[in-house]
């Protein structure tokens, strides 16, 4: 049975070549005919609300059997962290990417109550065997010191600290795809 790989994209405009649009066809190409690709459209994601992307992920979650890859770029990153530390599931969870996200309440400029992870938000997140965290050292969208501040909280997890500016990751990102394959 093939693994399933959700992908919940970013925020802003996601027409071809805007957002997560690259990232998630090099992701879906990459991967191949060997994984079930789901890359589902989020609502208004140019004035996204927690609450409706929540149901939008529960939708897609309800959808899905077998062991799941969750994979989230940006926003959807936040999303997912915040989504699996306050919702349970019955589902299999074998791997959590989180790339580029902004760790909510961090700093003044990244304030959103609504994104915001519970306080100890990480004694709630499930038994993920598999956790990676991505983020470039120079880029200028997410600052780097939410990298950090995932890796100290995450610290079961993966950090993987990029060269570059790269927020978007238009050309891809060969190490997610190992990643995943090596899971």
């Amino acid at each position: 049975m093939k693994k399933t790989v959700l992908f919940i994209h970013s925020a802003g405009p996601q027409g071809q070549g805007q957002g997560s649009s690259n990232l998630s066809s090099y992701l879906s190409k990459q991967l191949g005919d060997n994984y079930q690709f789901v890359s589902p459209e989020m609502p208004e994601p140019e004035n996204p609300a927690y609450v409706s992307w929540k149901k939008q992920l529960e939708k897609e979650l309800n959808k899905l059997t077998g062991e799941i890859i969750l994979v989230g770029h940006s926003l959807g990153g936040s999303v997912l962290l915040k989504y699996l530390t306050e919702q349970s599931s019955n589902l299999v969870f074998s791997g959590l990417f989180i790339i580029a996200s902004p760790f909510w309440g961090l700093d003044e400029k990244w304030q959103s109550k609504e994104f915001t992870l519970q306080p100890n938000f990480e004694h709630k997140l499930p038994g993920i065997p598999s956790l990676f965290l991505y983020h470039s050292a120079d880029e200028d969208i997410v600052p780097f010191t939410h990298h950090k501040a995932y890796a100290e909280k995450l610290p079961q997890a993966t950090a993987r600290e990029l060269e570059g500016k790269q927020h978007l990751f238009d050309q891809g990102l060969p190490i997610l795809v190992q990643d995943i394959k090596g899971l």
